[in-house]
Protein backbone atom coordinates (compact mmCIF):
# COMPACT_ATOMS: atom_id res chain seq x y z
CA UNK A 1 0.00 0.00 0.00
CA UNK A 2 1.86 3.22 -1.64
CA UNK A 3 -0.99 5.82 -0.39
CA UNK A 4 0.21 8.49 -2.79
CA UNK A 5 3.82 7.93 -2.24
CA UNK A 6 3.79 7.77 1.70
CA UNK A 7 4.06 5.14 4.33
CA UNK A 8 5.62 2.16 2.21
CA UNK A 9 6.62 3.72 -0.76
CA UNK A 10 8.15 7.09 -0.91
CA UNK A 11 9.58 9.95 1.16
CA UNK A 12 6.70 13.12 0.45
CA UNK A 13 5.17 13.26 3.71
CA UNK A 14 1.48 13.29 4.31
CA UNK A 15 1.63 17.24 5.07
CA UNK A 16 3.25 18.07 1.74
CA UNK A 17 0.92 15.87 0.26
CA UNK A 18 -2.70 17.44 1.35
CA UNK A 19 -1.06 21.01 1.29
CA UNK A 20 -4.10 22.62 -0.55
CA UNK A 21 -3.89 23.70 -4.45
CA UNK A 22 -6.08 27.12 -3.73
CA UNK A 23 -7.54 28.91 -1.47
CA UNK A 24 -10.65 27.14 -1.69
CA UNK A 25 -8.81 24.00 -0.23
CA UNK A 26 -7.92 25.88 2.64
CA UNK A 27 -9.39 24.94 6.23
CA UNK A 28 -9.91 27.91 8.25
CA UNK A 29 -9.19 31.78 8.07
CA UNK A 30 -12.09 32.59 7.18
CA UNK A 31 -11.59 35.77 8.33
CA UNK A 32 -9.42 35.87 5.32
CA UNK A 33 -10.79 34.08 2.47
CA UNK A 34 -13.99 35.60 2.00
CA UNK A 35 -14.88 37.11 -1.28
CA UNK A 36 -13.42 40.11 -2.28
CA UNK A 37 -10.77 40.02 0.51
CA UNK A 38 -7.38 41.54 -0.40
CA UNK A 39 -6.41 37.87 -0.35
CA UNK A 40 -8.69 36.69 -2.97
CA UNK A 41 -7.80 39.85 -5.17
CA UNK A 42 -4.04 38.96 -5.26
CA UNK A 43 -5.09 35.29 -6.08
CA UNK A 44 -7.39 36.14 -8.85
CA UNK A 45 -6.40 35.29 -12.57
CA UNK A 46 -4.21 37.77 -14.32
CA UNK A 47 -3.87 39.96 -11.67
CA UNK A 48 -0.71 41.91 -12.26
CA UNK A 49 0.80 44.03 -9.25
CA UNK A 50 -0.52 47.23 -10.37
CA UNK A 51 -2.47 48.31 -7.05
CA UNK A 52 -1.58 44.91 -5.58
CA UNK A 53 -0.06 44.91 -1.63
CA UNK A 54 2.59 43.27 -0.98
CA UNK A 55 1.39 41.30 2.90
CA UNK A 56 2.92 39.58 5.50
CA UNK A 57 1.38 37.00 6.98
CA UNK A 58 1.42 36.21 10.88
CA UNK A 59 0.39 33.23 12.53
CA UNK A 60 1.37 29.79 14.48
CA UNK A 61 3.00 27.28 12.64
CA UNK A 62 0.62 25.06 10.78
CA UNK A 63 -2.27 27.42 9.79
CA UNK A 64 -1.56 27.52 5.89
CA UNK A 65 1.18 30.82 5.63
CA UNK A 66 3.11 28.71 2.82
CA UNK A 67 0.14 27.41 1.38
CA UNK A 68 -1.61 30.94 0.87
CA UNK A 69 1.46 31.92 -0.87
CA UNK A 70 1.57 29.47 -3.10
CA UNK A 71 -2.05 30.37 -4.12
CA UNK A 72 -1.06 33.91 -5.11
CA UNK A 73 1.31 32.95 -7.13
CA UNK A 74 -0.44 30.07 -8.91
CA UNK A 75 -2.36 32.73 -11.00
CA UNK A 76 -1.15 32.67 -14.33
CA UNK A 77 1.42 35.29 -15.33
CA UNK A 78 3.09 34.99 -12.81
CA UNK A 79 6.82 33.95 -11.47
CA UNK A 80 7.13 32.32 -7.77
CA UNK A 81 10.42 32.55 -6.29
CA UNK A 82 11.03 31.06 -2.57
CA UNK A 83 13.58 32.68 -0.45
CA UNK A 84 14.43 30.97 3.34
CA UNK A 85 15.59 33.79 5.54
CA UNK A 86 17.87 30.91 7.77
CA UNK A 87 19.76 30.73 4.65
CA UNK A 88 19.32 33.43 2.16
CA UNK A 89 21.87 36.32 2.07
CA UNK A 90 21.49 40.09 0.83
CA UNK A 91 23.16 38.81 -2.06
CA UNK A 92 20.25 36.24 -2.75
CA UNK A 93 17.63 39.16 -1.95
CA UNK A 94 19.02 41.82 -4.43
CA UNK A 95 19.23 38.95 -7.26
CA UNK A 96 16.01 37.87 -6.91
CA UNK A 97 14.86 41.93 -7.43
CA UNK A 98 17.09 41.96 -10.36
CA UNK A 99 15.59 39.32 -12.19
CA UNK A 100 11.82 40.26 -10.96
CA UNK A 101 13.08 43.77 -12.52
CA UNK A 102 14.24 41.87 -16.06
CA UNK A 103 11.00 39.76 -15.88
CA UNK A 104 8.81 42.55 -15.54
CA UNK A 105 10.23 44.66 -18.24
CA UNK A 106 10.86 41.90 -21.05
CA UNK A 107 8.04 39.40 -20.44
CA UNK A 108 5.57 41.01 -18.40
CA UNK A 109 6.03 38.36 -16.02
CA UNK A 110 4.56 39.71 -12.22
CA UNK A 111 7.25 37.82 -9.50
CA UNK A 112 5.35 36.62 -6.30
CA UNK A 113 8.79 36.57 -3.58
CA UNK A 114 7.78 34.16 -0.53
CA UNK A 115 10.06 35.05 2.01
CA UNK A 116 9.52 32.20 5.15
CA UNK A 117 10.63 33.54 8.28
CA UNK A 118 11.61 36.91 7.65
CA UNK A 119 11.65 37.48 11.29
CA UNK A 120 15.28 35.79 11.10
CA UNK A 121 16.19 38.60 8.37
CA UNK A 122 18.18 41.33 9.75
CA UNK A 123 17.85 44.68 9.28
CA UNK A 124 20.52 44.64 6.26
CA UNK A 125 18.67 41.97 4.50
CA UNK A 126 15.22 43.14 5.57
CA UNK A 127 16.27 46.97 3.33
CA UNK A 128 17.13 45.56 0.39
CA UNK A 129 14.11 44.00 -0.10
CA UNK A 130 12.26 47.55 -0.12
CA UNK A 131 13.08 48.63 -3.45
CA UNK A 132 11.55 45.73 -5.00
CA UNK A 133 8.67 46.41 -3.00
CA UNK A 134 8.46 50.22 -3.41
CA UNK A 135 8.51 49.96 -7.07
CA UNK A 136 6.29 47.64 -7.57
CA UNK A 137 8.66 45.12 -8.71
CA UNK A 138 7.19 41.91 -6.47
CA UNK A 139 4.64 41.01 -4.48
CA UNK A 140 6.15 39.86 -1.68
CA UNK A 141 4.51 37.55 0.72
CA UNK A 142 6.28 36.96 4.28
CA UNK A 143 5.30 34.41 6.76
CA UNK A 144 6.48 35.01 10.43
CA UNK A 145 5.91 33.35 13.32
CA UNK A 146 6.57 36.40 15.52
CA UNK A 147 5.00 39.81 16.00
CA UNK A 148 6.23 41.52 13.07
CA UNK A 149 5.81 44.88 15.17
CA UNK A 150 8.93 43.91 16.51
CA UNK A 151 10.58 41.63 14.31
CA UNK A 152 10.22 43.54 10.88
CA UNK A 153 11.11 46.95 10.12
CA UNK A 154 8.85 50.19 9.72
CA UNK A 155 9.31 50.85 6.34
CA UNK A 156 8.66 47.56 4.81
CA UNK A 157 5.25 46.96 7.26
CA UNK A 158 4.42 50.41 6.54
CA UNK A 159 4.23 49.60 2.37
CA UNK A 160 2.96 45.60 3.44
CA UNK A 161 -0.81 44.37 4.52
CA UNK A 162 -0.12 43.37 7.67
CA UNK A 163 -2.81 39.62 7.75
CA UNK A 164 -3.39 37.73 11.01
CA UNK A 165 -3.89 33.91 10.72
CA UNK A 166 -5.37 32.21 13.68
CA UNK A 167 -5.27 28.81 15.33
CA UNK A 168 -7.26 26.09 13.32
CA UNK A 169 -10.15 25.50 14.91
CA UNK A 170 -10.86 21.64 16.15
CA UNK A 171 -13.75 21.08 13.15
CA UNK A 172 -11.21 22.25 10.72
CA UNK A 173 -8.47 20.06 12.11
CA UNK A 174 -11.45 17.13 12.15
CA UNK A 175 -12.38 18.14 8.30
CA UNK A 176 -8.73 17.80 7.19
CA UNK A 177 -8.31 14.61 8.65
CA UNK A 178 -11.14 13.17 7.51
CA UNK A 179 -10.06 14.16 3.96
CA UNK A 180 -6.57 13.46 4.36
CA UNK A 181 -7.80 9.81 4.99
CA UNK A 182 -9.75 9.04 1.78
CA UNK A 183 -8.28 11.34 -0.60
CA UNK A 184 -5.97 9.99 -3.27
CA UNK A 185 -2.80 12.00 -2.62
CA UNK A 186 -3.83 11.33 1.47
CA UNK A 187 -3.95 7.74 2.89
CA UNK A 188 -6.50 6.42 0.04
CA UNK A 189 -8.11 4.82 2.26
CA UNK A 190 -5.89 2.16 3.72
CA UNK A 191 -6.92 2.86 7.18
CA UNK A 192 -10.02 3.37 9.05
CA UNK A 193 -9.53 6.16 11.86
CA UNK A 194 -11.81 6.11 14.92
CA UNK A 195 -13.81 8.61 15.85
CA UNK A 196 -11.71 8.14 19.44
CA UNK A 197 -8.43 8.78 17.60
CA UNK A 198 -9.72 11.34 15.34
CA UNK A 199 -10.32 13.04 18.29
CA UNK A 200 -7.06 12.40 20.10
CA UNK A 201 -4.91 13.98 17.40
CA UNK A 202 -7.37 16.70 17.03
CA UNK A 203 -6.29 17.40 20.99
CA UNK A 204 -2.65 16.76 20.07
CA UNK A 205 -2.03 19.32 17.53
CA UNK A 206 -3.29 22.20 19.23
CA UNK A 207 -4.43 23.91 16.35
CA UNK A 208 -1.66 22.71 13.70
CA UNK A 209 -2.61 21.58 10.54
CA UNK A 210 1.06 20.08 9.95
CA UNK A 211 1.33 18.39 13.09
CA UNK A 212 -2.44 16.87 13.06
CA UNK A 213 -1.16 15.22 9.89
CA UNK A 214 2.15 14.36 10.72
CA UNK A 215 0.28 12.14 13.75
CA UNK A 216 -2.05 10.83 11.52
CA UNK A 217 0.73 9.17 9.00
CA UNK A 218 2.78 7.78 12.44
CA UNK A 219 -0.30 6.33 13.71
CA UNK A 220 -1.53 5.02 10.28
CA UNK A 221 1.78 3.57 9.53
CA UNK A 222 1.70 1.72 13.27
CA UNK A 223 -1.67 0.37 12.25
CA UNK A 224 -0.56 -0.74 9.04
CA UNK A 225 2.41 -2.26 11.16
CA UNK A 226 -0.13 -4.16 13.76
CA UNK A 227 -2.32 -5.25 10.81
CA UNK A 228 0.67 -6.86 9.20
CA UNK A 229 -0.39 -10.21 6.98
CA UNK A 230 -4.06 -10.06 7.93
CA UNK A 231 -6.97 -10.06 5.46
CA UNK A 232 -7.40 -6.80 3.85
CA UNK A 233 -10.75 -7.50 3.45
CA UNK A 234 -11.47 -4.02 5.95
CA UNK A 235 -8.71 -1.23 6.25
CA UNK A 236 -6.98 -2.15 9.98
CA UNK A 237 -8.65 0.55 12.10
CA UNK A 238 -6.54 3.71 13.86
CA UNK A 239 -7.44 3.59 17.00
CA UNK A 240 -7.29 5.84 20.13
CA UNK A 241 -4.33 3.30 21.94
CA UNK A 242 -2.62 3.43 18.37
CA UNK A 243 -2.44 7.33 18.45
CA UNK A 244 -1.03 7.23 21.83
CA UNK A 245 1.80 4.83 21.12
CA UNK A 246 2.91 6.57 18.03
CA UNK A 247 2.81 10.06 19.33
CA UNK A 248 4.70 9.54 22.55
CA UNK A 249 4.26 13.20 23.56
CA UNK A 250 1.62 15.93 23.26
CA UNK A 251 2.65 18.29 20.32
CA UNK A 252 2.73 21.21 22.18
CA UNK A 253 2.59 24.88 20.32
CA UNK A 254 5.29 26.07 21.95
CA UNK A 255 7.84 27.95 20.14
CA UNK A 256 11.42 28.82 22.60
CA UNK A 257 11.93 31.88 20.37
CA UNK A 258 8.62 32.84 18.97
CA UNK A 259 5.47 34.36 20.61
CA UNK A 260 4.33 31.40 22.54
CA UNK A 261 7.47 31.28 24.47
CA UNK A 262 6.85 34.93 25.64
CA UNK A 263 2.59 33.80 25.92
CA UNK A 264 3.61 31.12 28.32
CA UNK A 265 6.12 32.42 30.24
CA UNK A 266 3.46 35.76 30.38
CA UNK A 267 1.06 33.24 31.64
CA UNK A 268 3.13 31.71 33.91
CA UNK A 269 3.90 34.59 36.12
CA UNK A 270 0.34 36.17 35.85
CA UNK A 271 -0.79 32.73 37.35
CA UNK A 272 1.36 32.49 40.26
CA UNK A 273 0.44 36.62 41.03
CA UNK A 274 -3.12 35.97 40.59
CA UNK A 275 -2.58 33.01 43.12
CA UNK A 276 -3.67 29.95 41.30
CA UNK A 277 -1.62 27.27 41.77
CA UNK A 278 -3.23 25.16 39.52
CA UNK A 279 -2.46 27.60 36.08
CA UNK A 280 1.05 27.92 37.27
CA UNK A 281 1.88 24.73 37.68
CA UNK A 282 0.23 23.58 33.99
CA UNK A 283 2.39 26.48 32.37
CA UNK A 284 5.26 24.98 34.12
CA UNK A 285 4.79 21.67 32.53
CA UNK A 286 4.13 23.60 29.50
CA UNK A 287 7.89 24.91 29.35
CA UNK A 288 9.35 21.88 30.63
CA UNK A 289 7.85 19.80 28.02
CA UNK A 290 9.17 21.84 25.82
CA UNK A 291 12.76 22.11 26.64
CA UNK A 292 13.06 25.49 28.01
CA UNK A 293 16.22 25.78 29.96
CA UNK A 294 14.97 25.53 33.57
CA UNK A 295 17.47 28.37 34.34
CA UNK A 296 15.48 31.03 32.91
CA UNK A 297 12.24 29.44 34.70
CA UNK A 298 14.24 29.73 37.55
CA UNK A 299 15.18 33.42 37.14
CA UNK A 300 11.28 34.14 36.01
CA UNK A 301 10.61 32.21 39.49
CA UNK A 302 12.67 34.82 41.82
CA UNK A 303 11.78 37.46 40.14
CA UNK A 304 8.34 37.13 40.91
CA UNK A 305 9.17 36.08 45.10
CA UNK A 306 10.56 39.98 44.86
CA UNK A 307 7.94 41.14 42.71
CA UNK A 308 4.46 39.63 43.60
CA UNK A 309 5.02 38.39 47.02
CA UNK A 310 7.84 40.93 48.37
CA UNK A 311 7.78 41.79 51.93
CA UNK A 312 3.75 40.01 52.64
CA UNK A 313 6.44 36.33 53.08
CA UNK A 314 10.34 37.65 52.69
CA UNK A 315 11.04 33.57 52.68
CA UNK A 316 9.70 33.71 49.29
CA UNK A 317 12.90 34.93 47.93
CA UNK A 318 15.02 32.42 50.20
CA UNK A 319 12.97 29.89 48.45
CA UNK A 320 13.05 30.96 45.27
CA UNK A 321 16.91 31.26 45.31
CA UNK A 322 17.56 28.14 46.53
CA UNK A 323 15.70 26.43 44.15
CA UNK A 324 17.38 27.86 41.15
CA UNK A 325 20.86 26.68 43.23
CA UNK A 326 19.48 23.67 43.23
CA UNK A 327 18.85 23.15 39.61
CA UNK A 328 22.14 24.43 38.91
CA UNK A 329 23.09 21.65 41.11
CA UNK A 330 21.13 18.69 40.06
CA UNK A 331 20.08 19.14 36.68
CA UNK A 332 17.15 17.92 35.15
CA UNK A 333 15.04 16.04 35.18
CA UNK A 334 15.40 16.40 39.02
CA UNK A 335 15.00 19.23 38.96
CA UNK A 336 11.44 19.58 38.06
CA UNK A 337 10.50 18.96 41.41
CA UNK A 338 12.66 21.64 42.84
CA UNK A 339 10.75 24.05 40.25
CA UNK A 340 7.17 22.67 41.32
CA UNK A 341 7.79 23.44 45.15
CA UNK A 342 8.94 26.72 44.55
CA UNK A 343 6.33 27.51 42.22
CA UNK A 344 3.85 25.78 44.49
CA UNK A 345 4.95 28.09 47.64
CA UNK A 346 4.93 31.51 45.68
CA UNK A 347 1.43 30.77 43.94
CA UNK A 348 -0.34 29.98 47.03
CA UNK A 349 2.03 33.05 49.27
CA UNK A 350 0.18 36.18 49.88
CA UNK A 351 1.17 38.87 47.82
CA UNK A 352 2.89 42.71 48.31
CA UNK A 353 4.17 44.32 45.21
CA UNK A 354 4.60 47.31 47.49
CA UNK A 355 8.12 47.24 48.34
CA UNK A 356 8.67 47.39 44.36
CA UNK A 357 6.18 50.04 44.32
CA UNK A 358 8.04 52.35 46.82
CA UNK A 359 11.35 51.72 44.57
CA UNK A 360 9.48 52.71 41.62
CA UNK A 361 8.09 55.96 43.18
CA UNK A 362 11.86 56.61 44.31
CA UNK A 363 13.05 56.12 41.11
CA UNK A 364 10.38 58.55 39.61
CA UNK A 365 11.61 61.30 41.56
CA UNK A 366 14.74 61.21 41.50
CA UNK A 367 14.91 61.15 37.57
CA UNK A 368 12.13 64.23 37.96
CA UNK A 369 15.38 66.07 39.54
CA UNK A 370 13.96 65.73 43.15
CA UNK A 371 17.11 64.57 44.34
CA UNK A 372 18.66 67.57 47.28
CA UNK A 373 21.72 67.37 48.99
CA UNK A 374 22.69 64.72 51.75
CA UNK A 375 21.75 66.61 55.27
CA UNK A 376 24.88 67.47 56.66
CA UNK A 377 24.47 65.62 59.98
CA UNK A 378 24.60 62.27 57.21
CA UNK A 379 27.13 63.18 55.35
CA UNK A 380 31.13 61.10 55.61
CA UNK A 381 32.89 62.77 58.67
CA UNK A 382 35.65 60.96 58.11
CA UNK A 383 37.96 63.20 55.88
CA UNK A 384 39.99 66.21 56.72
CA UNK A 385 37.99 69.06 56.59
CA UNK A 386 34.62 67.53 57.22
CA UNK A 387 34.37 68.44 60.41
CA UNK A 388 34.86 72.44 59.46
CA UNK A 389 31.83 71.65 57.08
CA UNK A 390 30.15 70.81 59.81
CA UNK A 391 29.95 67.10 58.39
CA UNK A 392 28.75 64.74 60.80
CA UNK A 393 27.86 67.26 63.25
CA UNK A 394 24.30 66.06 65.18
CA UNK A 395 24.10 62.79 64.02
CA UNK A 396 22.57 60.74 66.52
CA UNK A 397 24.04 56.47 66.26
CA UNK A 398 20.82 54.88 66.03
CA UNK A 399 22.26 52.22 68.54
CA UNK A 400 22.14 54.28 71.47
CA UNK A 401 18.51 55.60 71.34
CA UNK A 402 15.72 53.93 72.76
CA UNK A 403 14.51 51.17 70.58
CA UNK A 404 17.51 51.39 68.39
CA UNK A 405 15.82 54.40 66.23
CA UNK A 406 16.80 57.94 66.70
CA UNK A 407 14.23 60.68 65.89
CA UNK A 408 16.56 62.30 63.14
CA UNK A 409 15.81 63.35 59.40
CA UNK A 410 17.07 60.66 56.86
CA UNK A 411 15.82 62.31 53.23
CA UNK A 412 17.18 65.51 52.00
CA UNK A 413 15.00 68.64 52.97
CA UNK A 414 13.29 68.31 49.42
CA UNK A 415 11.58 65.23 50.14
CA UNK A 416 11.22 65.48 53.84
CA UNK A 417 8.10 64.04 54.91
CA UNK A 418 7.70 61.79 51.75
CA UNK A 419 6.90 58.04 52.37
CA UNK A 420 7.95 55.54 49.42
CA UNK A 421 6.44 52.36 51.45
CA UNK A 422 3.30 51.51 52.22
CA UNK A 423 2.63 48.23 53.36
CA UNK A 424 -0.25 46.26 52.22
CA UNK A 425 -2.75 44.34 54.97
CA UNK A 426 -1.31 40.71 53.46
CA UNK A 427 0.92 38.31 55.20
CA UNK A 428 3.96 39.22 56.99
CA UNK A 429 3.41 42.89 56.18
CA UNK A 430 0.66 43.37 58.29
CA UNK A 431 3.35 42.90 61.17
CA UNK A 432 5.62 45.61 58.97
CA UNK A 433 3.02 48.20 58.99
CA UNK A 434 2.02 48.14 62.77
CA UNK A 435 6.19 48.16 63.33
CA UNK A 436 6.33 50.90 60.88
CA UNK A 437 4.14 53.07 62.49
CA UNK A 438 5.66 53.42 65.35
CA UNK A 439 9.10 54.03 63.76
CA UNK A 440 7.43 56.92 61.78
CA UNK A 441 6.13 58.21 65.02
CA UNK A 442 9.51 58.31 66.24
CA UNK A 443 11.05 59.50 63.47
CA UNK A 444 8.46 62.15 63.20
CA UNK A 445 9.48 63.90 66.41
CA UNK A 446 11.02 66.52 65.43
CA UNK A 447 11.52 68.26 68.92
CA UNK A 448 15.27 67.04 68.53
CA UNK A 449 16.06 66.97 64.84
CA UNK A 450 18.89 68.41 64.07
CA UNK A 451 18.85 71.95 62.50
CA UNK A 452 14.88 72.33 63.62
CA UNK A 453 13.79 74.65 66.48
CA UNK A 454 11.42 73.42 69.25
CA UNK A 455 7.51 74.41 68.41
Amino acid sequence: MDAGGGLHGGATPLAVRMRPRSLDEIVGQRHLLGPGSPLRALASEGSGTRGAASVILWGPPGTGKTTIAKAIAGASGRKFVELSAVTAGVKDVREVMEQALSARDLYGLTTVLFLDEIHRFTKAQQDALLPGVENGWVILVAATTENPSFSVISPLLSRSLLLTLEQLADDDLGELLDRAVVESRGLAGIVALEPEARAAIVRLASGDARRALTALEAAAASAIAEAGDADAASPPPVTAEIVAAAVDRALLRYDRQGDEHYDVISAFIKSIRGSDVDAALHYLARMIEAGEDPRFIARRIIISASEDIGMADPQALQIAVAAADAVQLIGMPEGRIVLAEAVVYLATAPKSNRSYLGLEQAIADVRAGRIGRVPKHLRDAHYPGAKRLGHGKGYQYAHDAPHGIAPQQHLPDELDGTEYYTPSGNGFETRIAERLEQIRRILGDRARRPGRRKE
